[in-house]
């Protein structure tokens, strides 16, 4: 089947849809495409990734290791009914 009966096709079925939800995925999909793959940020995650970078700036890091560590602590606690304030 050719690009250009395909793509009848697809306008075709997509006439008959009603369902918002479900033409914004497509659309989304199709925008994704249509873009090259350049991947458009939300404003909400642009200030997630400043704030994130900021942080590092800061030194507000913590390894691998110790944070597997306190997640370790965290699960343990949870499995013993007791919580600690400081790992809530």
């Amino acid at each position: 089947m050719s690009t250009i009966e395909l793509r009848h096709i697809i306008n075709e079925h997509l006439s008959h849809i009603e369902d918002v939800s479900f033409l914004n995925a497509i659309k989304t999909i199709i925008e994704s495409k249509a873009s090259g793959g350049i991947y458009r940020l939300s404003e909400f995650q642009k200030e997630r990734i400043d704030s994130a970078r900021q942080q590092l700036k800061n030194g507000q890091t913590i390894s691998h290791d110790d944070l597997q560590k306190e997640i370790d602590q965290w699960l343990s606690t949870k499995k013993h009914g007791q919580m600690r304030p400081d790992l809530t």
